[in-house]
């Protein structure tokens, strides 16, 4: 906490009463009940703004949205109806805000572009707590931090509950969040009915889920303990590595895979790079031959499920599609098979397997696979960094950590392209991860 001076902590309610209610969280969002941490850059405000201003804008525009975010200004609670799930209570309480400042100008944080420890500063006073047991009734569903470096520039950070919102009704979030700090109306109006991704009754388990795994016991399932609500398990942290694949790189990738297999035209960056992280991970953490090393990726369903979900739809609407092999098939097999795999792991995700996979959660209470497996997160689709605020235009976004079990896939360094691919890995078994994904 040492360079950064806390100004102000506030809490930020909706601008006008909003009605007390109880909202549903489907099976979705109960597998993600757990805390992110991500920044928003901006170079210095063009215009004389101060730092005052700014805070006032923000504050103001927050207290806007949460009128029509009122789930947002809500807690966490046990369910009414089965005391084994979560449900939101919309009694506007509020959401925190805390402005600081620091001397330090924003280059000395290191690269901004990738998670390192630097940056977590801008967090800093969101995690007072520390690691202390915290009853999530009490806790804000969402909590920001606006910092001020000596250069000028700006940070927006957020602490947000991940039950309420996935990656792309975040930035819908952040659409409206910079509009209303520039004075227009909401653009995107957000839709956070759930009922149309409730499990069926009776459920009906038609497929399969490698996807899902079941929840390990907890002591209590309503309080929170580090970063997650339902797992309390500690788990050593090593350096965040990151390797750049440049423009060129990627495109080498493509090209091979497409000489040796013509029916992969169309094959995406996407599918192409996470086939190899997918084998270059199996390889690099010394899995043993004859596991199933498994690759989970979020895939968006609004438009999949039947009947599609609203436009606007503010929740979540990711579900993990996978691929799966042993660790020899990812050896020996051609590159263009494990593409393949992936493209299937997309493809197979229409509506009645989505509906099997919500029912299994209902009957198996589950969260994404843990076994033998790794989540592969493509950040840099999202375009979080095209929106204009008051005080600036977005230059740079990027998650503040990367758990263990966890690739993120960011965008390179700007003005050069390409992909940073970010994780948590030994040094040595990094080094072998580069050389294979860098193997042509």
């Amino acid at each position: 906490m040492g360079r950064i001076e806390l100004v102000e902590k506030v809490v930020v309610s909706p601008e006008q009463p909003t009605p007390r209610k109880r909202m549903f969280l489907s099976n979705i969002d109960l597998s993600l009940v757990v805390y992110q941490d991500s920044a928003s850059f901006f170079d210095p405000p063009n215009t004389q703004m101060s730092f005052d201003e700014i805070c006032g804008k923000l504050y103001s525009a927050l207290s806007k949205m949460l009128v029509q975010y009122d789930f947002m200004a809500g807690r966490l609670v046990p369910c009414l109806e089965d005391a084994h799930r979560f449900e939101i209570d919309c009694n506007g309480a509020g959401v925190v805000v805390a402005a600081a400042r620091t001397d330090t100008k924003l280059s000395e944080f290191g690269v901004i572009s990738a998670p390192n420890k630097e940056l977590r500063e801008l967090v800093v006073f969101l995690h007072e707590g520390g690691d202390q047991e915290t009853d999530l009734s009490q806790k804000p569903l969402a909590s920001l931090q606006l910092t001020q470096f000596g250069c000028g520039s700006l940070a927006l950070a957020s602490h947000y509950n991940h039950c309420t919102l996935d990656g792309i009704a975040i930035k819908d979030f952040e659409v409206n969040l910079a509009a209303l700090t520039r004075g227009d109306s909401l653009i995107i109006v957000p839709n956070a009915d759930r009922a149309l991704l409730r499990a069926r009754n009776p459920p009906k388990i038609s497929h399969p889920h490698f996807e899902y795994s079941k929840f390990p016991h907890t002591h209590n399932l309503f309080t929170l303990r580090g970063k997650s609500g339902t797992n309390n398990v500690t788990v050593p942290e090593n350096q965040i590595q990151v390797l750049y694949l440049s423009p060129q790189n990627i495109a080498s990738l493509k090209t091979k895979a497409l000489m040796k297999d013509n029916t992969l035209r169309g094959t995406t960056t996407f599918q192409v790079v996470a086939a190899k992280i997918w084998k270059a991970r199996s390889i690099a953490t010394c899995m043993e031959d004859d596991r199933v090393s498994t690759m989970l990726f979020p895939v968006d369903v609004r438009k999949r499920v039947v009947p599609q979900l609203p436009d606007g739809f503010a929740g979540n609407a990711l579900v993990p599609g996978f691929a799966r092999a042993t660790v020899r098939e990812l050896k020996e097999l051609e590159d263009g098979c494990h593409i393949r795999k992936v493209k299937e792991g997309i493809e197979r995700l229409d509506d009645e397997y989505i509906k099997s996979g919500l029912d299994w959660l209902e009957e198996n209470k589950g969260a994404p696979c843990m076994e033998d497996s790794f989540s592969l997160v493509a950040w840099w689709r999202l375009g979080l960094e095209e929106q204009l605020f008051a005080w600036g235009r977005l230059k740079c976004a990027t998650p503040l950590a990367v758990k263990p079990g966890l690739v993120m896939m960011l965008p390179g360094p700007q003005d050069q392209g390409g992909l940073n691919i970010c994780l948590d890995l030994p040094p040595d078994q990094m080094q072998e991860f580069c050389r294979i994904m860098l193997e042509i």
